[in-house]
């Protein structure tokens, strides 16, 4: 099972990020649980300085940006 992390503050981006993430990782027919971050102090912990921001099992993939579809299909793949 996949841990997928969103780091932000709850902006509209953020939930967009969620949201892509949830459609890319059913797409996949992956097992994933969704672990929102929004914590300041836990964004350093990841090395992040824009959000929102996107982990996969606690490694950074994409800061500061919400990717598409695609693109989170194949960071989750």
């Amino acid at each position: 099972m996949k841990t997928i992390q969103i780091l932000g503050t709850g902006c509209a981006k953020c939930n967009q990020l969620t949201e892509t993430a949830k459609t890319a990782a059913d797409s996949l027919g992956l097992e994933y649980k969704i672990e929102k971050i929004t914590d300041m102090m836990r964004f350093a912990e990841f090395g992040v300085m824009y959000t929102p921001a996107l982990a996969v099992d606690g490694d950074l993939k994409v800061a500061g940006r919400v990717p598409t579809l695609e693109e989170m299909q194949k960071i989750l793949g």
